[in-house]
């Protein structure tokens, strides 16, 4: 029976995604990945610079679907850059969106990987040279910023990505192929889904995890990576980053299936501020890995009690896990030696249920920092406890 293995630490199942940047020269390569109730609150980080001089919004129910669509469009697309990137390599092309009065510009970390230049063109025909101000790789976001009129920057209004259900409509605005200013829709498949990062684990041991990402189907295609996902009330509400395909053109360039994925934009409320402030981002960590998803055998093999939560398959040495006395399975029950029993089940964060490692991860990201308690609930050989680990900073 196969495992679906979600890892905080070390990502060990694979699926087949592409980064939605487009090369120019050579041929953007695919890269391997890994792929709840919340507390109605939202971070303090939520509430953002600019806001006042942003494209106003407005209330969906108020007008047909066409002439929202139409309207959001020509609001929006002021706030919508195609971004040019040179490499020692050659040079790729993505899409970013208007963050600030102040000239900075919100992009995918890859578009901007290894960039020697970078030129920035708006919809009305200006165009600017561009300076990286800080990256993440770990939700894959970049902050770059521009030189340019006060009227030629129109930041766009962000939205709350805690608000989204799946099935709610949702527009994709960028430049697939170079061809700019393309509108796209669809809907929210899924919330919550979980990718590797771009930060590799020093060390060689695999990437770091970046969760909270929204599936859609609206289609995104190389190009597209760096722009704004947008909800019916023009509110950006993702960032488009790559998708999921067994495809390509003939050139090699990924194909959209139908399944793609945007960093939830309450992520980049939290990150885009601390990266114009300090040029990075600090991630919180626990040091485990660990599984979810198990087939009903494994539950019986492990003596678990019930089917949800995310069992703990490593703990790392010295890690706030670790010095907590959180629990790793190490007993042979016959499933092999990547998941032994006597581990512990996490099924709450802070009192928060957690049905599976997506969640966790969800919540950690996102209600989390570096130097916070966090209150683990774990089941241990049948026994419900709590566990306080103070979190540190991903290494």
């Amino acid at each position: 029976m196969k495992n679906k293995f979600r890892l905080l630490v070390v990502v060990s199942a694979l699926v087949l995604a592409s980064l939605a940047c487009q090369a120019l020269q050579p041929t953007a390569a695919p890269f391997a990945t890994a792929p709840v109730v919340f507390p109605s609150q939202t971070p303090a980080q939520s509430t953002l610079p600019g806001a006042e001089n942003s494209v106003a919004v407005v209330n969906a129910p108020a007008a047909s679907e066409q002439e929202l669509l139409v309207s959001l469009y020509e609001r929006v697309i002021p706030g919508i850059v195609s971004i040019q990137v040179a490499t020692s390599s050659g040079g790729s092309q993505g899409t970013g969106f208007v963050f600030d009065k102040q000239g900075h510009i919100v992009t995918n970390e890859h578009v901007v990987e290894g960039q020697t230049a970078m030129q920035v063109s708006f919809t009305s025909g200006f165009k600017s040279y561009a300076t990286l101000v800080g990256v993440d790789k770990d939700s894959d976001i970049a902050v770059i910023k521009v030189d340019a009129p006060e009227s030629e920057l129109v930041p766009l209004t962000l939205g709350d990505s805690y608000q989204l259900k799946v099935g709610q409509k949702v527009i994709a605005i960028g430049n697939p192929f170079g061809l700019s200013g393309t509108m796209t829709t669809g809907i929210v498949s899924a919330l919550g889904r979980t990718l590797p990062s771009n930060r590799e684990i020093s060390g060689g041991g695999g990437f770091f995890s970046a969760g909270d990402l929204i599936q859609t189907d609206a289609a995104i295609n190389p190009g597209n990576s760096g722009g704004p996902l947008f909800n019916l009330n023009g509110e950006v509400i993702g960032i488009n980053r790559a998708i999921r395909t067994v495809s390509s053109t003939a050139s090699g360039e990924p194909v959209n299936s139908g399944i793609g994925f945007a960093i939830a934009i309450n992520i980049a409320k939290r990150v885009v501020p601390e990266i114009i402030k300090n040029g990075k981002y600090d991630y919180p960590y626990m040091g485990i890995s660990s599984i979810d998803d198990l087939g009903i055998e494994e539950i019986k093999a492990l003596g678990l009690s019930q089917f949800t939560g995310a069992y703990v398959t490593n703990v790392v040495p010295g890690g706030p896990a670790a010095k907590a006395g959180v629990r790793a399975g190490t007993k042979d029950v016959g499933l092999g030696p990547n998941l032994l029993g006597g581990g512990d089940l996490i099924i709450a964060m802070d009192g928060v249920p957690i049905k599976n490692f997506d969640e966790l991860l969800r919540y950690l990201i996102n209600y989390k920092s570096p130097g916070d308690t966090l209150v683990l609930t774990v089941l241990r050989d049948g026994q419900q406890m709590d566990i306080s680990i103070t979190l540190d900073k991903r290494p």
